[in-house]
């Protein structure tokens, strides 16, 4: 299995020569760092006892400082560059790949923990790529330079100075699988806390309703008292780091003082060695000091890594088959020929056998009591599950064997929850037809009664924004937008489910009135809570336990006193009758 680091640092593949450049940035820079230990040797032996080469040392210290403050721009610069570039890419693949996850993905997942993937997982691995890469690279070049410098002046003193570094390295491995552990219970708290503020923040009003937003808080802040003890985990094994870091380097300070004393005392050493050495020590422990930091972070970006490859390796999608070729424009018949679905996870089929013809122009109606797989055979249609055997043919031709533009765009749908768009109206209504003329999306809100509303109640007409998921209109008025939205696209097949049974009395009939229009020389599938709303249909289905147990018109169903759907009808009258009642004591 390729290892998550491994597989975030193929992202930058792309910016090759951007990253050739920085690391020559870092060279300059590890070279400007090196010089300044060797000028220490000439102040000390030429400059201060003889007062020689006085101004171009100075030259020399400006340019020194120069050089390395271009090196640790250019390579800055070009390596958060690159991060941001890396960072953006992934977080395209990652939306791009969850948006073309099956329904059944997003049944299975809340929208926080999607966004905080997104949001929280790619941030974190921002700062790997555009940062500690850059330091990993950038300070190990200094490192590397300053310790060639001190073992051309003293190997000996070298080796006893570095005695204590082998010390930190099992302490830095341990520190490291602790922050990687902790960061990803630290990643999952966040995602922890994006779902239980996104599910309120949706369902405020039902919040507001119970009264139960100290509820609320009160999870919230359990929820954000978990993060910060993670995080306080986290921040206790990096700040362990700058200390130990600080012991080891007195340690090797300590050594060569006594160590290079002797040196001196026997004429080995120059005083101005000595000091260009103590010079390169001291400017190997800021270096060292950051690298010790670096993989404490790898291992905060590995287990984002961890996580974000996860969401990219599970796959759910309605896969298209090769050499797929477009579905032709729809002209004869749909069938459903002995289909079953179950999803893969659940512990039986909720579709079993189920077969039936639809020719081109027909209403179909869709009945059944809660759960006997209504919506789920419509949402076979358009494929946003495949079926688990049998086949779906459109003209003869299986969905499966066509792509997926082409069929989708073909199907209209209408859901009882409207799913709009925090933008214009006009915008909305032309979702999914870009292309569409002002004169096109006004006619489209015409034919579904939504004209009216738009041009004398919305402050700026067809430029007003109506807040996330609509929120701005009423359910009718959404519903109507909605409406207008699948007659602009103009799609042959259509889907209604259950489409005006949240609606009051004067909103259902404005609503079942533009539907008129909308399935008007249109194969509509109809999904129906009202049965009185579909004594025209051609034909209707009704479904029990995902089987179809009858088949026929209304006026010849409902004569079979002892079927299925003469009882729910039956049912629906009386519940009418009650409410007929009620109301009319109220009154």
């Amino acid at each position: 299995m390729t290892h998550p680091l491994q597989r975030l640092f193929a992202y930058t593949r792309p910016y090759r020569p951007r990253m050739a450049l920085a690391v020559l940035g870092m060279l300059v820079y590890a070279v400007g760092s090196t010089g300044l230990a060797v000028l220490i040797k000439i102040i000390f032996d030429r400059v201060l006892p003889r007062q020689e080469l006085v101004l171009v040392t100075a030259l020399g210290i400006v340019g020194l400082y120069l050089l390395k403050g271009i090196g640790s721009y250019v390579s800055s610069y070009l390596m958060a560059d690159v991060g941001q570039r890396v960072v953006m890419d992934l977080r395209n693949a990652l939306y791009k790949h969850i948006l073309g996850q099956s329904a059944g993905f997003f049944a299975q997942r809340t929208t926080g923990q999607l966004m905080s993937r997104i949001s929280n997982d790619v941030g974190q691995v921002q700062q790997a790529v555009s940062e500690t890469a850059g330091d990993l690279a950038r300070e190990s070049m200094a490192l590397i330079g300053c310790a060639a410098y001190l073992f051309y002046l003293d190997p000996r003193l070298t080796l006893v100075c570095m005695t204590g570094a082998p010390l930190i390295v099992y302490p830095l491995i341990r520190l490291g699988q602790r922050v990687r552990r902790t960061t990803r219970r630290s990643q999952e708290s966040l995602e922890h806390i994006s779902h239980i503020s996104a599910e309120a923040f949706t369902g405020h009003r039902i919040v507001k309703a119970f009264g139960t937003e100290a509820h609320e808080t009160a999870k919230f802040d359990r929820a954000g008292l978990g993060l910060y003890r993670t995080n306080m985990k986290v921040t206790a094994a990096l700040s362990s780091l700058p200390p130990l870091m600080e012991l080891i380097g007195g340690i090797g300070l300590a050594a060569a003082l006594v160590y290079g004393s002797k040196r001196i005392a026997q004429g080995y050493s120059t005083p101005g060695q000595f000091a260009s050495f103590i010079t390169a020590l001291f400017l190997m422990y800021a270096p060292a000091k950051k690298l010790s930091r670096v993989n404490a972070n790898l291992q905060q970006t590995m287990a984002a890594s961890e996580r974000i490859f996860e969401m990219l390796d599970t796959h759910t999608e309605v896969k298209e088959q090769p050499g797929a070729g477009p579905l032709q424009p729809f002209q004869r018949s749909i069938e459903f020929c002995d289909v079953g679905f179950g999803y893969d996870e659940g512990p039986g089929r909720i579709l079993r056998g189920v077969s039936l013809s639809v020719m081109a122009g027909q209403m179909i109606a869709i009945v059944g009591r809660s759960g006997a797989g209504k919506t789920t055979l419509v949402n076979l249609l358009p494929r946003f599950y495949d079926v688990s055997s049998g086949a779906i043919l459109v003209d003869g031709v299986d969905i499966r064997h066509v792509t997926l533009a082409s069929l989708r765009q073909q199907i209209g749908i209408v859901t009882q929850e409207t799913v709009l768009f925090d933008d214009t109206v006009a915008t909305n209504i032309a979702y999914g037809s870009p292309q569409a003329s002002r004169a096109e999306i006004e006619s489209a809100a015409r034919a579904a009664n939504a004209h009216g509303f738009i041009s004398n109640e919305l402050a700026k007409g067809y430029e007003t924004m109506i807040g996330e998921r609509g929120q701005r209109l009423s359910g009718g008025q959404r519903q109507r937008v909605a409406i207008a939205r699948a007659i602009l696209k103009n799609a042959p097949i259509l889907v209604l489910d259950e489409a005006t049974s949240a609606l009051d009395s004067e909103s259902e009939l404005l609503v079942q009135e533009a539907l008129a229009n909308l399935m008007l020389n249109r194969t509509s599938f109809v999904i129906a809570h009202r049965l009185s709303t579909i004594r025209r249909a051609d034909a209707i289905i009704v479904l029990e336990r995902g089987r179809v147990v009858e088949m026929g018109r209304h006026d010849d169903l409902v004569a079979r006193h002892d079927g299925t759907y003469a009882s729910l009808y039956q049912m629906q009258l009386l519940e009418g009758r009650r409410e007929r009642r009620w109301g009319a004591a109220g009154t």
